[in-house]
C-alpha cells in the first residue's frame, strides 16, 4: 500500500445523493456462527446496503446467509464484469464503497478489469471472492486461481482469508483502506472452508493496519510558498483532477478560482468539480480537450494541479508540456508528485484541506497588493481570444442524417436536472464530456484511466440503484454496448430503470477516425455490421439493438431523422418504469476535435482537421 494510515475502521460515508444510509445496530460480541454468516453480518456492520454479483461453488456458503439479510440487497448480474462496473458506478454516484462479489476461478479473474478500471479512476471497490478450500490451494484444484497475485499491481490492497475468525477484521480493514487516503479498489479473497467452518463473530474487530497513515493536513509552510507563486503569477491556471471530487472540495475550489481569478481547466476525471457554465472555466485539457485549455496550460507560469496526476493524455509528450510554468502539485498520494512532471512546491493532503488553506494563505498575500488582485486581465485578454476564435462545434451531415454531437448535445439539453451520465470509451465519450453541461459534482461518470469500452451500461445501473431518485442515462457507443448489454436484462429485472443512447454510426468509432488520418483510410476491421461504410450507419442491423432490448424486457426505439430526434428523447425521458434503449443512427464520419495526436507536443492542437491554430505572439 502506497499511503500511510492507522485507526479504527471508520463507518461509510453519508451518500451525496439517494436514500439515507441504514446504520447498523450495535452487534452482540461472542457469537458462534459460520464464516459466511459472520461474512454478511459484517457488511452489514460498515453499512453495506448492496452487492453486485453471481453465485459459484466456492463463495456459494456466502449467499445463503445473505438470503436472510434485510439490510444488505444483492443484485444477480449476468457477468462478474458487469458486476465491478456497476460497483463502480454506485461508488462514483454516491461517494459510498462499491461492492462485487464472485466465485473463485474465472469468476474472479472475470473481475479484474473492473478492478484496474477502479484502481485507475481511484474508486473505492471493495471485490469478494471465493477461493478454493485452503488445503487445496496451490494444488491446481478446479476453479482455482491466484487472484491475489493476479491483481496485486491493480489493487490498493488485498487479502487472502483462510481462517473465518479473521473475516470481521479483514472486512473492517477492507473498507477502511479502500475509502480512506486514495481511494481504490480492495481484494478480500475468502478460501471456502473458512466460509463453512464454525466461528465466533464480535463487532467492532481491533484494526491491525501497521504503516496506514494517509497524510490528509497539508504542510503550511508549502501552502505559504504555494500562495506567493500564486501571488506572482501572470499567467496562472488551476489544473483540477479527480481527486477534487472524491474530496468532496468543489465549494473550496470555486471560492480559491473567484478569489484568484485564474482561469480553471477540468480533466475527464475532474469534470463537475467546476460548473461548466462558470465563465473561468476553460473545459476539459489534453488529447481532445478545448483549445482554449490545453493552450492555457502550455502557455501558462504557474500550474496549480489539485488532485490531477499529469496524465499522458493531458501533457501530451512529456518534455514539451508546459515549459515555461512553475508547479505546485498537491494531491493525497505521495507516489504521484513529481512522477511525470517535477513539482517546484509539492503539497501532500486531501484536495479539500489543502484548498481551505490554501485559500486563507492567498488572501493573506493579496492583500493590499492591487496588481496580485486584479484578476489577470492580460491573461483573460489571450483566453477569451483564443475562446472566441477556436470554440467546440460541430457540422450537421450534408446528406441529412444525425450528427452524433447533435444528438448527445440534446440529450443533455433535455435531461432533467441533476441526471447522470455514465459514459462509454471513444467518440461518443468525448462528445459526451465537451456537449454535455455539467454543473454539479457526480454527474458524469466515465472510465478515464484504463478507458475500458463496456464500461456505460453496468456502470449506469450501478450509479441508478445507488441513487434511485436521479435520471441516468448511459451513452455508449455500438461497440462498447455490444460488450456489456447482456446487463440490460439485470436492470429489467431488478426494476433498475436505466436509460441508454446507443450512437450507433456501424463501425468503432474513435479507432476508425485514427485509421482515417493516419492509415491511409485502410479500415482494417473497425465495421461493426454489414453494409457499414456508406457514410453513416445504416445497413444491414445485426444486432437489432431495438429488438434486443425489447427481447431484454426493455423498451426499445430507435431514431434516424433529426426532425424526430427531440421527440425521442424526449419519450424516453418519459419513461421510468422500465430500462429504455434508444438506437441512435448517426453519420459514420464525424471526428472528434480538438485533437493532439499521441506522441506529439500540445503545440500542435489541431482544431480541426488540417486546422492549426494561430496564437499570434502568446508566447512574449
Amino acid at each position: 500500500m502506497t499511503e500511510q494510515a492507522t485507526g479504527a475502521p471508520k463507518p461509510q460515508p453519508r451518500p451525496r445523493s439517494g436514500g439515507s444510509q441504514q446504520q447498523p445496530a450495535a452487534a452482540s460480541a461472542g457469537e458462534r456462527m459460520t464464516g459466511a454468516q459472520s461474512l454478511i453480518r459484517s457488511l452489514e456492520e460498515v453499512g453495506v446496503d448492496t452487492v453486485f454479483g453471481i453465485p459459484g461453488g466456492a463463495i456459494l456458503p456466502a449467499y445463503d446467509p445473505m438470503m436472510d439479510s434485510g439490510r444488505v440487497r444483492h443484485v444477480l448480474v449476468r457477468h462478474e464484469q458487469g458486476a465491478g462496473h456497476a460497483a463502480t458506478g454506485y461508488a462514483q454516484a454516491t461517494g459510498k464503497v462499491g461492492v462485487c462479489m464472485a466465485t473463485s476461478g474465472p469468476g474472479a479473474t472475470n473481475l479484474v478489469t473492473p478492478i484496474a478500471d477502479a484502481h485507475m479512476d481511484s474508486v473505492p471497490m471493495v471485490a469478494i471472492t471465493g477461493q478454493v478450500a485452503s488445503a487445496a490451494i496451490g494444488t491446481d484444484a478446479f476453479q482455482e486461481a491466484d487472484i491475489c497475485g493476479i491483481t496485486m499491481p491493480v489493487t490498493k490492497h488485498n487479502f487472502l482469508v483462510t481462517d473465518g475468525a479473521e473475516i470481521p477484521r479483514t472486512i473492517a480493514e477492507a473498507f477502511h483502506v479502500a475509502s480512506t487516503g486514495r481511494p481504490g479498489p480492495v481484494l478480500v479473497d475468502i478460501a471456502k472452508d473458512a466460509l463453512q467452518g464454525t466461528t465466533v463473530f464480535s463487532w467492532p474487530p481491533a484494526a491491525d493496519l501497521p504503516g496506514y497513515r494517509p497524510v490528509t493536513k497539508p504542510h503550511g509552510k508549502q501552502i505559504r510558498e504555494a500562495a506567493r507563486l500564486v501571488r506572482d503569477a501572470r499567467r496562472p491556471v488551476l489544473y483540477v483532477g479527480g481527486g477534487v471530487l472524491k474530496s468532496g472540495a468543489t465549494a473550496e475550489l470555486k471560492v480559491l478560482a473567484e478569489l484568484t481569478g485564474a482561469p480553471v481547466t477540468t480533466t475527464l476525471m475532474g469534470i463537475g468539480a467546476f460548473p461548466d457554465s462558470h465563465p473561468q472555466h476553460l473545459g476539459m485539457p489534453g488529447m481532445h480537450g478545448t483549445v482554449a485549455a490545453v493552450t492555457a496550460l502550455q502557455k501558462a507560469d504557474l500550474i496549480v494541479a489539485l488532485g490531477a496526476r499529469f496524465d499522458d493524455r493531458v501533457t501530451g509528450r512529456l518534455d514539451s508540456f508546459a515549459p515555461h510554468a512553475k508547479v505546485v502539485h498537491a494531491d493525497i498520494d505521495p507516489a504521484e508528485i513529481g512522477k511525470n512532471r517535477a513539482a517546484d512546491v509539492p503539497i501532500v493532503g486531501d484536495a479539500r484541506e489543502v484548498l481551505a488553506d490554501l485559500i486563507v494563505a492567498v488572501q493573506s498575500e493579496l492583500e493590499g497588493n492591487a496588481e496580485a488582485g486584479s484578476g489577470y486581465p492580460e491573461w483573460w485578454a489571450l483566453l477569451n481570444r483564443w475562446r472566441e476564435a477556436y470554440p467546440l462545434g460541430y457540422d450537421l451531415p450534408r446528406d441529412g442524417s444525425l450528427a452524433p454531437q447533435q444528438v448527445i448535445e440534446r440529450l443533455g439539453q433535455l435531461a432533467p436536472e441533476g441526471t447522470v451520465f455514465a459514459a462509454g470509451v471513444g467518440q461518443h465519450q468525448m462528445w459526451a464530456a465537451h456537449f454535455i453541461r455539467y454543473e454539479k459534482p457526480a454527474t458524469w461518470l466515465n472510465s478515464g484511466g484504463l478507458g475500458t469500452m463496456g464500461y456505460a451500461v453496468p456502470a449506469a445501473l450501478g450509479a441508478k440503484t445507488g441513487s434511485p431518485e436521479s435520471t441516468v442515462w448511459a451513452v455508449d457507443g455500438d461497440g462498447c454496448f455490444q460488450m456489456t448489454n447482456q446487463e440490460l436484462a439485470t436492470a429489467a429485472l431488478n426494476n433498475i430503470p436505466i436509460k441508454v443512447a446507443i450512437i450507433n454510426n456501424g463501425a468503432l468509432g474513435m479507432v476508425r477516425q485514427w485509421q482515417t488520418l493516419f492509415y491511409n483510410q485502410r479500415y482494417s476491421n473497425t465495421v461493426l455490421h454489414e453494409g457499414a461504410g456508406a457514410g453513416h450507419g445504416r445497413g444491414t442491423r445485426c444486432p437489432d439493438f431495438v429488438k434486443l432490448a425489447e427481447a431484454m424486457g426493455c423498451v426499445g426505439l430507435r431514431c434516424e431523422d433529426p426532425e424526430e430526434l427531440d421527440a425521442v428523447i424526449e419519450k424516453a425521458n418519459a419513461i421510468n418504469d422500465r430500462p429504455v434503449v434508444v438506437d441512435f443512427i448517426v453519420h459514420e464520419d464525424a471526428m472528434v476535435w480538438p485533437m493532439v495526436a499521441a506522441g506529439t507536443s500540445n503545440d500542435e492542437v489541431m482544431a480541426a482537421r488540417g486546422v492549426r491554430p494561430d496564437f499570434g505572439d502568446s508566447d512574449d
